[in-house]
């Protein structure tokens, strides 16, 4: 038997540098652990956007333009920690926003994240024609902007068949704002009850084409008043 026989297999040059880096990722991961438990798999400036985002309602990239970068060098990490949770990473590279969207997952016992309750039909009137006045305004350097005046003349458009209300009116106007507020659908101005379109309200309705809209806010009045007429029917039985 020969002396290498004998001895210990020789440990080759790569598995040296092997060895090397899976000591250096070790040592990053034990720098990076904040708390009992962590494992450092991410540095801090990424798992602090991955809060953000999983919080919600979106990150703003023109307000943000290093956590914006941070996003798109990370993107394939960030798509796949969000996958874990049935999440998808949306972006629109054009306006900068960044959003966590819920996907169908077919499985038993599978819930998703949902982020934020669904819109009410008075909020959803008004986000809808903000979303067409968003897309009116593209590419012309301005910015998309409504009133408080401007929403109430939106609900009024879509008052629902016999409400004649005009306080109830201004209460569904108040609190629609303030919901879309609430999402950073709209942003504050320096105008009082003026407020900007958010960039993020086309990711929050995401049409195939802008001519889709209109045919909806539709089918949200026909629905509006079939209930009506339901519970009209039912008072009668």
């Amino acid at each position: 038997m020969t002396a290498i026989d004998d001895a210990h297999d020789p440990v080759l040059p790569d598995q040296h540098e092997r060895q090397d880096r899976h000591d250096d990722g070790a040592g990053l991961r034990a720098e990076r652990r904040l708390f009992d438990g962590d494992t450092g798999r991410f540095p801090l400036p990424l798992r602090q956007v991955l809060v953000r985002l999983l919080r919600g309602p979106y990150l703003d990239g023109s307000a943000e333009p290093k956590v914006w970068q941070l996003v798109l060098d990370r993107r394939a990490e960030i798509s796949a920690y969000v996958a874990e949770l049935f999440l998808r990473l949306s972006l629109d590279t054009e306006r900068k926003i960044a959003l966590l969207v819920p996907v169908d997952v077919e499985a038993p016992h599978t819930t998703t994240i949902v982020p934020r309750k669904p819109l009410r039909r008075e909020e959803t009137l008004i986000a809808l024609r903000l979303r067409l006045l968003l897309d009116r305004h593209a590419g012309t350097g301005t910015e998309a902007v409504i009133s408080r005046t401007g929403a109430r003349e939106i609900l009024e458009e879509h008052r629902q068949p016999g409400a004649v209300d005009d306080k109830r009116l201004e209460e569904l106007t108040d609190s629609s704002l303030a919901r879309l507020l609430a999402l950073k659908l709209i942003l504050p101005t320096e105008l009082e009850d003026e407020y900007r379109v958010s960039g993020a309200l086309a990711l929050a309705l995401p049409f195939e084409t802008i001519d889709e809209i209109p045919a909806y806010i539709a089918a949200i009045d026909r629905s509006a008043g079939e209930t009506l007429l339901d519970a009209d029917t039912e008072e009668e039985l």
